[in-house]
């Protein structure tokens, strides 16, 4: 269905396309709703073509409405038509309205879902409330004739939160943020070019010798753990690996049942093999430290 629509790609004149959209006739309830059952029933790609070609002129005119946002129109209009044809997927005849009120949800949000994800390389809008936000502050702004690149007044960021139903903080953040153009961390710092603001930038992670000690120390001490559980039992190393090396360790009663002992007695071998792991790693590193001195 997609390879068969009418396609604006970026050299097209934007004239000549929608001219070219407005020779597809529209349709009536009764035709619409007949190719939407040939197509909803026999995969007809036909029909779901019809369906398509027919609303472009909506499509554009919905895209029209989001020039403001510093993108090509082209590319708006494309995007959109992309929700028109996920709407004709989905589009059931027999709930009794018209396919354009139904498509016209799917086309905003393509064209929303481009402009988020094309107007900043930096991601703005994460939550329903921050892309309602996103694409209603100019127009809230334009009402109150605060069009000025500067910050809010406290009363407008009050009267955008309410009407908006979001922080006022999430108001002034994204007002900043629309305010501010994106900048390349390989911009030069100085006019000679010299320096890039990267070079700025702090690496809070650890580094390779401190990620192979951290790593080594690891190793020893697990070499230990090993060498100390073989000093137990086997009763006593399961009891001990259930109770201490588990992130959810099993219960007292549970063991108590499975071995047919109290839970005092438990216990208690719980501690007595703790103290015989701990002596067992203690011998262990006295004895290395004995070696390599």
């Amino acid at each position: 269905m997609a390879s068969s629509v009418l396609t604006l790609g970026p050299e097209a004149s934007l004239s000549r396309y929608l001219q070219e959209i407005r020779k597809y006739p529209l349709l009536s309830a009764e035709d619409e709703a007949a190719l939407s059952r040939r197509w909803r029933d026999e995969g007809d790609v036909k029909a779901a073509h019809k369906l398509v070609t027919s609303h472009l002129r909506l499509v554009a005119k919905i895209a029209m409405g989001y020039r403001g946002y510093g993108l090509p129109v082209n590319e708006l209009i494309s995007e959109g038509n992309v929700g028109m044809m996920q709407a004709v997927r989905r589009f059931d005849p027999e709930r009794g309205f018209r396919l354009a009120t139904y498509a016209m949800w799917w086309i905003r949000a393509a064209i929303q879902e481009y402009i988020l994800h094309s107007w900043s390389l930096v991601k703005i809008g994460t939550t329903s409330a921050q892309k309602k936000l996103f694409f209603n502050l100019r127009r809230l702004k334009g009402q109150m004739k605060a069009i000025d690149d500067g910050d809010l007044a406290p009363e407008q960021v009050n009267h955008i939160a309410t009407a908006l139903g979001v922080p006022e903080q999430d108001v002034v953040n994204m007002n900043r943020r629309l305010a501010a153009a994106d900048h390349s961390l390989n911009a030069p710092l100085r006019s000679d070019g010299e320096g890039e603001w990267q070079d700025w930038l702090v690496d809070n992670t650890d580094n390779q010798e401190t990620s192979l000690g951290e790593h080594e120390e690891f190793s020893d001490r697990k070499a230990l753990l090993t060498g100390a559980l073989e000093s137990l039992n086997e009763r006593e190393r399961h009891i001990f690996e259930e109770r201490r090396l588990k992130d959810d360790p099993v219960t007292l009663e549970e063991l108590a049942q499975q071995y047919g002992i109290s839970r005092e007695r438990v216990r208690q071998i719980e501690a007595r093999a703790f103290e015989k792991v701990q002596a067992h790693m203690k011998a262990d590193v006295e004895a290395r430290r004995s070696v390599t001195q």
